[in-house]
Parts: C-alpha cells; sequence; structure tokens
C-alpha cells in the first residue's frame, strides 16, 4: 500500500532538510518542526491534501537541493505550483535587504489563495519564534510582515487574523521594557516599504 501524499511530503522534507544540514536557527531542532508547524497551522483550516502537502514542502526548493522539477515529479503539478508560489526568488540585482523583501512581498502577493494561506502559517511560526529568541531581528522582521501580510488577504480570513494578532504582539512586546522599541522607529522602519499597497 502507497504512503498518503502527506505522508510522502513529510519524508521528501524531512530528508531533504536534514541532507542540506539544515536546523532551527535558534534552537538547533531538526528544521523539519518548522514545516511541521505550518503543516499544523494549515491542517486547522482545511483537510486539502495538496496544501498540507505543499505546507511540508514549502521551503525545500528555497533551502535544499530539490528543484521545482523534482516536487513537481514526485507530487504533481499543483504541489509543485504552490511551492513555488511560496519560493522566495533570488534577486541578484536588489541593492539591500527592503528591496530584496519588496520583491518577495510582490511575489507571494501574487500567488494564488491558498499559496497565501500556506505563507500566513509560516509567518505566524516564524514570528512565534524571532520574537522569542531574538529581539533585535524581531524589530525589523514584524515590521516586514506586517507590509507583507496586508499583501495577503485572499489566504484563508483565520490564518491572517492570527498572523496579525501574533505580529502585533510581538511589537507590543517590543516595546515595553527591557526592549522599549519607541513606535517612531517602527514607522521609520515602515516606510522602506512605502508605497507596496
Amino acid at each position: 500500500m502507497q504512503d498518503s501524499l502527506e505522508e510522502q511530503a513529510r519524508r521528501y522534507a524531512t530528508q531533504a532538510h536534514a541532507a542540506a544540514g539544515q536546523r532551527r536557527k535558534y534552537t538547533d531542532e531538526p528544521y523539519i518542526v518548522h514545516p511541521a508547524a505550518v503543516v499544523e497551522l494549515v491542517r486547522s483550516i482545511t483537510d486539502d491534501p495538496e496544501m498540507i502537502a505543499a505546507a511540508w514542502l514549502h521551503d525545500t526548493v528555497e533551502d535544499t537541493a530539490s528543484t521545482i522539477e523534482d516536487i513537481e515529479r514526485h507530487f504533481g503539478p499543483r504541489v509543485a505550483e504552490l511551492v513555488d508560489m511560496l519560493t522566495d526568488s533570488a534577486q541578484p540585482t536588489a541593492k539591500n535587504r527592503a528591496a530584496r523583501k519588496l520583491a518577495h512581498f510582490r511575489h507571494t502577493a501574487a500567488a494564488s489563495p491558498d499559496a497565501q494561506t500556506i505563507k500566513l502559517a509560516d509567518i505566524i511560526d516564524n514570528t512565534r519564534a524571532i520574537v522569542q529568541f531574538d529581539a533585535d531581528f524581531a524589530r525589523i522582521y514584524l515590521v516586514e510582515k506586517q507590509v507583507q501580510i496586508q499583501l495577503l488577504r485572499e489566504g484563508d480570513a483565520h490564518l491572517w487574523q492570527q498572523a496579525d494578532q501574533t505580529i502585533k504582539q510581538g511589537l507590543a512586546q517590543l516595546a515595553q521594557p527591557p526592549h522599549s522599541v519607541p513606535e517612531s522607529w517602527f514607522v521609520k522602519q515602515a516606510a522602506k516599504y512605502g508605497g507596496i499597497n
């Protein structure tokens, strides 16, 4: 009996991330804990097997030796299309982080509602970890994600609300001691992404 699409995707992603030597930045856990968390968030709003498979695989092309062609060959065209929409394409002409991120935001803004839903789950899980473990980087990251989710309105409304709330909670936490980041800093940072809407 053949394994389910989800089980095949879980096994593929686990092996691909392990072969790349990838671990979670702050906890040194096997990287697969992140796709697993994304899967659970996606599963909370749908039982679509291709969306769940794509949630397992969402970082494989970006972070491992896997290609979109590999994903399509193993999991079919819809899963490959979702993963492609979620993959941060290289921006060799981008001059700085803001320019690179703007290009990625536009890429995910053009993604299908299903891909945007998976991206929202990805943002929720990453935001939780970054706020917990890296307050300095969180200042920049949270502003970027606040901008990005405005472009992901076609994704699932429940996950959009959860992402928005997670980001707002992180920003509120950074405004308090010991961080005490002034609101003016966030406003200035957000201005770097002006005009994206």
